[in-house]
């Protein structure tokens, strides 16, 4: 998942997936008079040092969280105004160059903001987001409703075709101009009025949504004794126990409430009553009816969304949302969706009754349920392909991955990763790790790569990448400074962190996001962005090289002898490639359809729950499983607005990837091949948002996508 950085007041306009922020009120802290800067605050601060510097981490300081805030926007509304109010005829260099150029400090400020919010949250820096939510709100609609500026860049994009500008100086200003329009700058003074009000609201209910599933993440542990850990295997028996240690529960066992403890729990626990627990647990995130459920909140979202994009014309938040990504529609994001949907339920039926047989012959006399899925499952992996899913994991071990991934960087980027001396960068946390980025051929320097692997109180769930400085070149050289954050569970000192192969799956996914940051060449910062049914897909295609001999030869190793995997494990693995595709697709499909659905829909007088249950009752949603992200914590759509009608991004993402891996499959050295790992990078890595994407993938493959290596990859028929 990318989890996009807010970079500058243009850039904010033009990243839609932050809408959360965009509002206005009157707002006392806001003076346009002047905005000195505190030279003293631990978060204003220029980055110095080397590496082109960077953040003052071992210096932030909740205290100054505030203060900084207000001071940057002030400073940066400043910046603003003296666009806005040139006297000289608006182009690119006065009004769009120059618009690049703002939100500097704002920028730094950000990124520790961005910190605590993902990294480091706590009770009161929850009270501060809560607190600043509608202040930022109205900070950013000042700036998407100042019709003096937006007269400017309306002004260049109409002059557009008799510009001499280039191609990806076009897409800027056209970016640009799209921002501003989409978010409300054409609206009359009275709808511009009550749209502020919406986003002002908004900006506190996607707040509060991400708070109320972070509360239930912590507050919903399942801690075990001895007796109750049978099935499990002895990797995560000694993490559950260096969890309960930490959270003052010596001799016991803690099954912590997120996926990457819930998910290895399911599989291998041999008592259903404590699988029934956990998975409960985990699934009523945000709905067990108390002050911190989130139906009512969904319910308030979707109005409010509605009406927002009703002031623009749209006749749906989805169609709204969907205009600028590949997708062009909801319709043809649904035509995808629903394409996929009877092979993936069809497989359901057959894993059931699979596992199924399986418990019968056990005389168990129960019949498989949600909670039972994940264990049966596995019982079926080993009957069937002899494949023991905890046998893999010995083979796993985190820091072996981490090397895999920079050798599968330096054969296709040509990047070499180095870690950097202790101490000499400075972190947010001792579980952080640094690395410099050099490019192997020139010797150039690239970027840092900031690893944060473990789960902690404070931290949210799954896995992201993040970056707290962007490539850019129109005002120097700007490096890279890339961050990949995930929630393994931390083993006892001295031992190995043994991970799943789904987690190392997603370790590759998110570097693949690293990757994409660092390969970047764009020359303005706002084209560091991406449409977000793309930017998905250069993190799914770099999932492929885990399974390329290259890696399971090399790296692949048993933590306690050092052996190679065994080339019939690996058989076993690539045969079962396919395995288990119903649950998979069908818990994906599932909240992406009912995430359009939840956009395409009036939602007056809705009731998020009944809404859900009926939408899948009517997609014949297999019951032995649940939506992968049920509504009441599905933070991708309610806790902003990045993924907002966008959850199915990254079945769309999937398309590209399966097509593309093609094209590797079918060239001359496979995975590693020069000509086309060039062309890779070239066209999908280094471009960012400075191209169309379209446009981008056909200049890679000579032609579009198709869907059918997707349906191959999945193991379903393909219909013509």
């Amino acid at each position: 998942m990318l989890n996009f950085k807010i970079q500058s007041t243009t850039r904010i306009i033009l990243l839609t997936s932050i809408l959360s922020f965009v509002g206005c009120t009157e707002n006392p802290y806001l003076d346009l008079e002047g905005a000195p800067q505190d030279s003293d605050n631990s978060l204003t601060k220029v980055w110095t040092g080397t590496y082109n510097g960077v953040p003052n981490f071992d210096e932030m300081t909740l205290e100054d969280l505030k203060p900084a805030l207000n001071q940057a926007m002030a400073i940066n509304l400043i910046e603003i105004e003296n666009i806005a109010n040139q006297s000289t005829n608006p182009n690119f260099d006065n009004t769009i160059v120059a618009l690049e150029r703002t939100g500097k400090v704002l920028d730094r400020v950000f990124t520790y903001y961005g910190i605590w919010s993902s990294n480091l949250s706590s009770p009161e820096f929850r009270n501060i987001q809560q607190e600043m939510a509608p202040i930022m709100s109205a900070f950013f609609s000042k700036i998407s409703q100042n019709q003096a500026l937006f007269n400017r860049v309306k002004a260049v994009y109409e002059n557009l075709e008799s510009s001499t500008l280039r191609a990806d100086q076009q897409r800027l200003v056209k970016l640009t101009y799209n921002g501003f329009a989409r978010n409300g700058a054409t609206l009359s003074e009275k709808d511009k009025k009550r749209y502020t009000e919406i986003n002002q609201r908004l900006a506190e209910l996607h707040t509060q949504f991400g708070n109320n599933v972070l509360v239930d993440e912590e507050n919903y542990v399942v801690f075990v004794s001895e007796f109750q850990l049978g099935g499990l295997p002895s990797s995560l028996i000694r993490a559950a126990a260096a969890a309960a240690e930490e959270l003052g529960k010596p001799n016991m066992y803690a099954i912590t409430n997120t996926r990457s403890s819930m998910a290895p729990f399911l599989t291998f626990s041999e008592h259903r009553s404590l699988r029934q627990k956990v998975w409960s647990n985990y699934y009523s995130r945000g709905d067990n009816g108390d002050q911190y459920d989130n139906n009512k909140v969904i319910a308030e979202i979707l109005n409010l969304r509605h009406e927002r994009v009703g002031l623009l014309g749209y006749d749906s938040y989805a169609q709204w949302r969907l205009e600028d990504r590949m997708a062009k529609n909801p319709e043809n994001a649904m035509a995808l969706l629903e394409a996929v949907w009877p092979s993936a339920i069809a497989r359901v039926s057959e894993e059931v009754a699979d596992m199924q047989a399986i418990a019968d012959t056990e005389n168990t006399g129960i019949k498989i349920e949600p909670w039972d899925y994940r264990y049966y499952a596995e019982k079926v992996r080993k009957d069937r392909y002899q494949l023991d899913s905890d046998e893999v994991k010995q083979y796993l071990q985190l820091d072996k991955l981490n090397q895999a991934m920079f050798f599968v960087a330096s054969e296709l980027f040509n990047f070499t990763f180095t870690a950097v001396a202790e101490n000499s960068v400075p972190t947010f946390h001792p579980d952080v790790k640094v690395w410099e980025v050099t490019d192997k051929i020139s010797g150039e320097h690239v970027g840092l790569w900031y690893l944060d692997p473990f789960a902690r109180k404070g931290k949210r769930s799954g896995a992201w990448a993040t970056s707290y400085r962007s490539h850019t070149t129109f005002e120097g050289n700007k490096t890279v400074l890339s961050s990949n954050n995930s929630n393994f569970v931390k083993a006892p000192a001295g031992q190995p962190v043994l991970i799943s192969w789904d987690d190392a799956t997603t370790f590759f996914h998110e570097f693949g996001h690293a990757l994409h940051s660092l390969s970047s060449s764009v020359e303005y910062p706002s084209q560091n962005g991406g449409v977000r049914d793309y930017t998905e897909f250069q993190s799914q295609l770099l999932e492929r090289w885990l399974m390329t001999d290259e890696v399971i030869n090399n790296y692949l190793v048993h933590h306690q002898t050092g052996e190679p995997i065994p080339k019939a494990l690996v058989k076993k693995i690539k045969a079962a490639a396919t395995f288990n595709q119903g649950f998979a697709t069908t818990e994906y499909l599932a909240s992406a359809i009912m995430d359009l659905k939840f956009h395409t829909t009036d939602p007056s007088g809705i009731d998020p729950d009944i809404f859900e249950r009926k939408t899948l009752a009517e997609l014949n949603m297999p019951k032995q499983l649940v939506m992968r992200h049920r509504s009441p914590h599905f933070g991708h759509v309610f806790s902003g607005e990045g993924y907002s009608s966008g959850y199915y991004g990254y079945m769309w993402a999937d398309v590209l990837t399966s097509d593309a891996a093609e094209a590797f499959a079918e060239a001359p050295n496979g995975f590693y091949d020069q000509d086309v790992a060039e062309r890779l990078v070239k066209h999908l890595f280094t471009p960012r948002n400075a191209i169309d994407p379209g446009e981008a993938y056909r200049a890679f493959r000579g032609r579009d996508a198709d869907i059918k290596p997707l349906m191959r990859d999945r193991g379903f028929p393909i219909i013509d």
